[in-house]
């Protein structure tokens, strides 16, 4: 099988202002790539555009980000709220509603050119949440899908017992990808209560950590997380 060779990079500790431009940058490369092709197309001279993929793995430091859908009453602070808790702040060019980043948090941004995949952002949201799903299922976890809502919860369909653990927003451009998932390991729950997480009331967000009685080791996750993105998306990872 013919698996694409995805870079991968780990960030580590970044502010999200800085991941943000940097994977803006990536993905500005890709779309110069794509018109430079398309445009010797144009002249007559077929030429496949030479994008390149990207994993980035992050953790953020404190930070509240409002897609492009999002609701501001679903953040909770004030500014100065916001400012005397240390907490930044930002509107964000994701699909999606508020959502929280922070320490112990595992962010992954796959920067992706989708025409070498498919061209079909319903499949791509799945396949981002099933490398979450298989992640969990290592740990003894049932991760699922809930019907009209993006992400991974667990019990999804019993009320009141439904917890997310997962959130996915992403954009596209010329069928590039950029932002992607926050998955909880070992995050303090608690900044959730200043929001209405993704816009969904009377709904729990869980960690890993609180899910299983205990800390769980954020490179461990990493490792598995990275193998279960090739499995799901047919790639082979490159450090670079």
């Amino acid at each position: 099988m013919n698996r694409q060779p995805v870079t991968f990079r780990d960030l580590d500790k970044m502010p999200y202002r800085q991941a943000w431009e940097y994977q803006e940058s990536l993905l500005q490369g890709n779309l110069e790539l794509k018109k430079q092709a398309r445009d010797r197309e144009i002249a007559g001279e077929p030429y496949a555009p030479q994008t390149r993929h990207y994993l980035l793995f992050v953790e953020h430091p404190a930070v509240y980000t409002l897609g492009k859908s999002g609701d501001m009453a679903n953040v909770l602070l004030t500014e100065q709220e916001l400012a005397d808790k240390n907490i930044e702040f930002f509107y964000s060019n994701r699909g999606g509603d508020i959502t929280f980043h922070g320490p112990q948090q595992l962010v992954g941004y796959p920067i992706l050119d989708l025409e070498k995949y498919y061209t079909d952002i319903g499949r791509y949201l799945r396949n981002i949440e099933e490398v979450m799903i298989l992640t969990m299922a290592e740990y003894g976890l049932k991760g699922e899908r809930s019907p009209g809502e993006t992400g991974v919860w667990l019990d999804p369909s019993v009320k009141g017992m439904e917890r997310k653990i997962g959130a996915i927003g992403v954009r596209s451009s010329r069928w590039v990808t950029m932002h992607g998932f926050a998955f909880n390991v070992n995050t303090d729950l608690r900044y959730f209560d200043n929001i209405i997480p993704c816009g969904i009331q009377d709904k729990q967000v869980t960690s890993m950590e609180k899910e299983l009685g205990r800390e769980v080791e954020m490179e461990e996750v990493k490792e598995k997380m990275k193998r279960n993105f090739e499995k799901v998306f047919e790639s082979q990872l490159v450090e670079g």
